[in-house]
C-alpha cells in the first residue's frame, strides 16, 4: 500500500534532520520535528506517538519504499545515517519505477491538447528526459497511436471548457461534402475520441437535431458572448454510444441484429476481436467457419468494418445490409473491370 501523505512528510522532515551533523537527534527530537511539520503543512496539531516514528524508520530502513535508509544509533540515544551524504530524495529509481513512469510519461502527453496537462508540459517533458537517461539504452515497450498531424486538436481545451462551464459556442464549419464554410450558434454537450479522430456532439441554435462535428473540420471556434446555453435534452451520453461502432447515430435509430459469416481463417480472430461487445457465436461450423450476432446501429463506421473483411466475411441478415452491401462490391468490381481511364468525378 503506497504511503499516505502525512507519513511521507514525516519520513521527508526525519531525512532532512537525520542530513543535519552538526546536531544530534535524540528520538524526542524527531517527534517533535515531525509533528511541527505536519502542523505547518497540514494544520494538524495533535501529538504523534513514539512507536509512530519508530516504525517511520522502521520503514524508511526497509525496501518497502526503495529507500533502504542507513540510519543507525549511536550512544544508544542518538540517530543519524551512517553514510553522511545519502538522503531519500537521491534514491536511485528502480527498474519497475521506470517502466511505471515510462507508461505514465505516454499517458500524459495523449492529453496535452487539454490546459488542465498543459501546465504540466514542461513537468512531463523533464520527466521523460530523466527516464529516458535512466533507461540508458533500453528500447519503448509502450507506443500510443497518435497523429501530430491531426487538424483541430487547439480547438479540444475551449470546447471541453464550453462544455463543462454550459457556454454556447460560435463555430465556423465546413463538412467534408459542402463547398464553403458557414458559422453558427451551437450547443457543445459531449467530446469523443474515435481512432485518433476527435469529436463534439451537441446541437445547433435553432434545430432540434443532435449534430456530431469533426474538430479537423473546425476553422474557428470561440465562445459566443451574450448567447444562452441550452441544455442537454437530446440524449444520454452515458448510454447513446452502447449499440453504436463509431461516432455516426442520429436520433431515433435503433439497432438491429447483424448476422454475418466468417471464414476459417478470420473467425478465430473476430471472435478474439469482436466488431461490439453485443458480439455472440451463433454456430461453428465443421470447415472451422463462424457465424456470430451483433445488435448494433447499422452506420457508416460498421460498414467500413465490414469492408475491411472483403472475400473473408458475409453478411447474413438484415437484408438492407445484405442489398448495401452487394451494390458496394458491384461498383467496387466495375472499378477494376473497367479497362479504360480512370474516371475521375466532378
Amino acid at each position: 500500500m503506497p504511503a499516505n501523505r502525512n507519513a511521507l512528510i514525516r519520513y521527508k522532515t526525519i531525512d532532512t534532520c537525520l542530513r543535519n551533523k552538526y546536531r544530534e537527534w535524540t528520538l524526542e527530537d524527531l517527534i517533535d520535528a515531525c509533528s511541527d511539520a505536519l502542523y505547518e503543512y497540514e494544520g494538524i496539531d495533535k501529538g504523534i506517538s513514539k512507536r509512530t516514528i519508530q516504525m517511520d524508520i522502521q520503514m524508511m530502513r526497509s525496501e518497502k519504499l526503495g529507500y533502504n535508509a542507513p540510519i543507525v544509533v549511536y550512544d544508544n540515544k542518538y540517530y543519524k545515517y551512517e553514510d553522511e551524504d545519502y538522503s531519500i530524495t537521491n534514491t536511485p529509481l528502480s527498474e519497475q519505477d521506470l517502466k511505471t513512469m515510462s507508461e505514465a510519461v505516454e499517458v500524459l502527453r495523449q492529453f496535452k491538447g487539454f490546459s488542465y496537462f498543459s501546465g504540466m508540459g514542461d513537468i512531463v517533458s523533464r520527466l521523460e528526459d530523466h527516464v529516458t537517461s535512466a533507461k540508458q539504452k533500453t528500447i519503448p515497450v509502450i507506443d500510443f497511436e497518435k497523429n501530430e498531424s491531426l487538424k483541430g486538436l487547439n480547438h479540444l481545451d475551449t470546447i471541453y471548457h464550453a462544455i463543462v462551464n454550459k457556454q454556447a459556442l460560435n463555430i465556423k464549419y465546413r463538412s467534408f461534402k459542402a463547398r464553403s464554410a458557414n458559422t453558427f450558434i451551437y450547443y457543445p454537450y459531449l467530446l469523443k475520441e474515435y481512432r485518433n479522430r476527435w469529436f463534439v456532439f451537441g446541437a445547433k441554435k435553432g434545430s432540434q437535431a443532435l449534430l456530431n462535428l469533426a474538430l479537423d473540420r473546425i476553422h474557428t471556434v470561440a465562445v459566443a458572448s451574450g448567447e444562452s446555453y441550452r441544455e442537454n435534452t437530446l440524449f444520454d451520453p452515458q448510454t447513446f454510444f452502447e449499440d453504436l461502432v463509431g461516432v455516426t447515430k442520429n436520433i431515433g435509430l435503433h439497432a438491429e441484429k447483424v448476422r454475418f459469416w466468417v471464414d476459417k481463417q478470420n473467425a478465430p480472430y473476430v471472435q478474439t476481436k469482436p466488431f461490439h461487445k453485443s458480439q455472440q457465436l451463433i454456430e461453428s461450423h465443421d470447415d472451422g467457419s463462424m457465424i456470430f450476432e451483433i445488435e448494433v446501429v447499422i452506420n457508416q463506421e460498421l460498414q467500413r468494418e465490414f469492408f475491411g473483411y472483403a472475400d473473408t466475411i458475409k453478411i447474413l441478415s438484415p437484408q438492407s445490409l445484405v442489398d448495401f452491401m452487394k451494390w458496394k462490391f458491384r461498383l467496387a468490381k466495375e472499378r477494376y473491370d473497367d479497362s479504360g481511364e480512370l474516371k475521375v468525378e466532378n
